[in-house]
């Protein structure tokens, strides 16, 4: 038969602690955001154009190899802009933009790269933003210190009371009634805009320092005491 009471009996005490870790680790992956524009007053060359400068991006990206953890491409728009003034509708321009995300393991290689797409015509670059895989071994890491915490926490209660603990009834993560969305940027992202076309030499190498990835975790426990002689 289950036990549903709440806070225990004199012959079955219950205790109950909560345990927390913390920890500062370096970050597993760096994503980066280019949005390529193009503008042209006829619309098959508009297309055409950022056809091209989108290619160009990807297969720069691609030869990067296995450095490149994930490479996807996000909206696309061409929008023709109609003139202010006079009769009927007249398209004016057609602007283009098309938007790639790609993400890094190789954070000397996110420099590089950053520069060459930043040095491109047309081309803006958002980020990094820092992260770590769903997978990593901090996760794991900081919910077992958590745990032992947790014990710990519970011990000193107990031996304080002159007992020992007997058993455990729950233990509870608050993450899951309430999960924080994983994959949030990180702050500290910057932009950076291609400069003018004809410049007349590449653009040095950016040194990006990685920032520092926080990881928490807490969790909820009860325990059963042996009865204590008070």
């Amino acid at each position: 038969m289950t036990d549903t009471q709440p806070y225990g009996t004199p012959e079955q005490p219950r205790l109950a602690v909560h345990g927390e870790a913390h920890l500062e680790v370096d970050p597993e992956i760096a994503g980066i955001t280019i949005t390529i524009t193009t503008r042209g007053t006829d619309r098959r060359a508009t297309l055409d154009d950022l056809t091209r400068r989108n290619t160009h991006v990807i297969d720069l990206i691609k030869s990067y190899g296995d450095t490149i953890e994930k490479l996807e491409t996000g909206a696309f728009t061409l929008t023709p802009e109609l003139t202010r003034h006079g009769r009927g509708e007249r398209v004016r321009t057609y602007h283009g933009t098309v938007h790639i995300a790609t993400e890094l393991t190789d954070f000397t290689t996110l420099g590089e790269l950053t520069t060459r797409l930043a040095d491109l015509e047309l081309t803006r670059v958002d980020g990094p933003w820092w992260s770590l895989r769903p997978d990593s071994p901090a996760h794991s890491e900081v919910r077992r210190r958590a745990v032992h915490q947790a014990v710990a926490r519970a011990r000193e209660y107990a031996d304080a009371l002159g007992t020992t603990l007997a058993a455990l009834v729950e233990l509870s993560d608050p993450g899951a009634e309430n999960p924080t969305p994983y994959g949030l940027p990180a702050a500290g992202g910057m932009a950076f805009r291609a400069a003018a076309p004809g410049a007349p030499e590449p653009a040095p190498t950016l040194d990006l320092e990685p920032q520092r990835q926080s990881v928490h975790a807490r969790v909820n426990a009860r325990f059963l005491m042996t009865p204590p002689k008070l």
